[in-house]
């Protein structure tokens, strides 16, 4: 967290870093009033950007590692969100939750992932709904394969092999990366889409429509 800050105020703009469990409501609640706070305030904007992954068989994993992931991806995006709202701008404020294709697409082995991120799309929708009123928006970014992403070269593409399967299941034939989901978020987040809530935006190269194995 220091050394994103750190890097965001090299360039000239105010920063803070909290590191924070975000399957803890209340660490996450105090976060969120030191950053209002600390800047004096509302929120504009707040992503929840947590995951977590691993791959197993539904038969051989336990069912605290099961409830791992929920309580990451799904439990900690409602913690991000439900503890911002007192803190949000009314009307104005953007939520995105960043969600993945297992959401709509079965995979053999990431029964967790799966159930947890279809979760996380369908609390955007919910909240979308409840919040609009207030002039708040709600949506997700489902990224496909990212060049950068931690979990794309650890967990996922882990030989040459995988990741060229993976590139040619692609309809664009390649690997995105964080500064095209960074651009979808700014997207959501302007004015340009302050008519958009509800809305799971797919920036994956058109891997998810593609499926060609576990399509829905």
């Amino acid at each position: 967290c220091a050394s994103a800050a750190a890097e965001i105020e090299a360039l000239g703009v105010r920063a803070i870093g909290i590191p924070v469990d975000v399957r803890d409501y209340d660490r996450v609640a105090a976060a969120m009033k030191q950053t209002a706070d600390t800047f004096g305030a509302t929120l504009d904007v707040v992503v929840a950007g947590q995951a977590g992954n691993f791959y197993a068989p539904a038969i051989g994993m336990s069912a605290n590692a099961y409830r791992s992931i929920i309580d990451i991806d799904l439990i900690g995006t409602f913690n991000t969100f439900r503890a911002s709202f007192e803190h949000l701008t009314k009307p104005g404020a953007c939520l995105i939750a960043i969600t993945a294709p297992e959401a709509v697409r079965p995979l053999p082995f990431q029964s967790h992932v799966c159930a947890a991120k279809a979760g996380v799309n369908m609390l955007c929708k919910c909240l979308a709904i409840e919040w609009g009123p207030a002039g708040v928006r709600v949506n997700g970014i489902s990224p496909g394969p990212i060049e950068d992403s931690w979990g794309m070269q650890n967990v996922v593409a882990v030989t040459p092999q995988i990741r060229d399967q993976i590139t040619q299941a692609v309809p664009l034939k390649r690997w995105g990366t964080s500064a095209e989901i960074a651009d979808a978020s700014l997207f959501l987040a302007s004015p340009a889409a302050q008519y958009v809530t509800g809305t799971i935006l797919d920036v994956d190269g058109g891997v998810t429509i593609a499926s060609p194995d576990h399509g829905t």
